[in-house]
C-alpha cells in the first residue's frame, strides 16, 4: 500500500511543511504551552529540548495495542523529554530525566528505514510533539531512501491543532491519550496548564478530522484512523466517566478506545495518597460500564490483574 506521505514528498509540499514547522522552533510554539524560546540557537522551554532530536531507544516492539504490533511488531522509536511532568509517569527517566542520546535528522531517518527493513508493521514516534519539526525532516529524507510504511503518532494529546496540520497527509495513524476532564487535575497530576482538556479536545478533534476510524488490512493490522487511549486513575482522579462521553458526543461512537488499566504508582506518585496505588477491580469494571453506555464499545480493554 502505498503511502499519502509519498505524494507530499513528489509534490514538493513536505520540503515546505518542513520549513513551516522550522520556523516555529524560532520563539517556540511546536506546542501550545508556546515557550517563545529560540530552540534553533539551542535555546530550551519547559521541554527541556533544543534543536536536535533526542532519542532513548529504537525497537521492534511487540507491547502495543494488537492492531499496532502485529506479529511483527511496532517500529518504535522513543523520543526524551516531554511537554508534560506527569507525577506518576512510568517512563520519568525519558520523559523527565531525559535519558537518551542526541541525534541527527540524518540519524534519525536511518533509524526509520531499519525498522522498516525489520519488517516492522510501522514506524511508532512515542512522545514525538515537542520534536516535531525534527521528525517532520528526518521522514523527508528517509522517504527519499525508500520509507514507505505507515507513520505513527504516539502522543500525550496535549498538541497544538497548527502543528497537527503539518502532520496531515504523513501521519496515517494517531495514538493519543485523553487523560483528563478536569483542568485541575490536569495541573496536579500533570503539571499541565489549565487548558489541557480544551486543548487536548481540540487535538483529538484534528487528528480524527484527518485520519477517522480506524481501517486495518486483511491481517488486522492498523493502516490508518485513530484508537485513544484513556489511562483509568484512582479515586476518579482522571474522570473517566466523563472523558468517555465527552469522546463519544465530541468525536465519534466510531472512535477506537483503548481503556487501560495498568496504572501503577512511580515516579513521584507516593507523594499523592491519592493516587499511591493501583486501581481496584471495581473501579476498573465501573469504567467499563461507562465505555458500554457510551456505546463505545470498538476498542481494547486489558484484563485486569491483582497487585502481586
Amino acid at each position: 500500500m502505498q503511502q499519502p506521505y509519498l505524494s507530499l514528498y513528489q509534490s514538493g509540499v513536505l520540503a515546505q511543511r518542513v520549513q513551516e514547522a522550522y520556523q516555529m522552533l524560532e520563539g517556540c510554539r511546536v506546542c501550545p504551552r508556546n515557550c517563545g524560546v529560540n530552540r534553533l540557537k539551542g535555546e530550551q522551554g519547559f521541554c527541556q529540548s533544543g534543536l536536535l532530536p533526542v532519542v532513548s531507544s529504537c525497537n521492534s516492539h511487540h507491547g502495543e495495542e494488537p492492531p499496532i504490533s502485529g506479529c511483527r511488531g511496532s517500529g518504535t522509536i522513543f523520543l526524551a523529554n516531554c511537554n508534560l511532568r506527569c507525577v506518576f509517569c512510568q517512563n520519568y527517566p525519558i520523559s523527565q530525566l531525559g535519558v537518551g542520546n542526541e541525534v541527527t535528522v540524518e540519524e534519525l531517518a536511518g533509524m526509520m528505514l531499519k525498522l522498516q527493513k525489520k519488517g516492522c508493521h510501522n514506524i511508532n514516534f512515542v512522545t514525538p510533539t515537542h520534536f516535531t519539526p525534527q521528525i517532520l525532516h528526518a521522514i523527508e529524507l528517509a522517504v527519499r531512501d525508500g520509507l514507505n510504511i505507515p507513520l505513527l503518532w504516539n502522543t500525550n494529546g496535549y498538541e497544538s491543532v497548527e502543528m497537527l496540520r503539518l502532520l496531515d497527509g504523513v501521519i496515517s495513524i494517531y495514538l493519543p491519550d485523553a487523560k483528563y476532564i478536569n483542568p485541575q487535575m490536569a495541573q496536579k497530576y500533570s503539571n499541565a496548564p489549565l487548558d489541557y482538556p480544551e486543548v487536548n479536545l481540540s487535538a483529538l478533534k484534528e487528528m480524527w478530522r484527518q485520519t477517522g476510524s480506524l481501517i486495518v488490512d486483511e491481517q488486522g493490522i492498523a493502516q490508518k484512523g485513530m484508537i485513544i487511549r484513556h489511562l483509568v486513575l484512582p479515586e476518579g482522579i482522571a474522570g473517566t466517566k466523563q472523558v468517555l462521553k465527552m469522546l463519544a458526543q465530541e468525536i465519534s461512537k466510531n472512535v477506537h478506545i483503548s481503556l487501560m488499566s495498568q496504572y501503577f504508582p512511580a515516579n513521584k506518585a507516593a507523594s499523592y495518597p491519592s493516587i499511591n496505588r493501583r486501581i481496584t477491580k471495581q473501579e476498573y469494571d465501573d469504567a467499563l460500564k461507562w465505555l458500554e453506555q457510551e456505546g463505545l464499545c470498538e476498542g481494547w480493554i486489558q484484563p485486569y490483574c491483582e497487585e502481586e
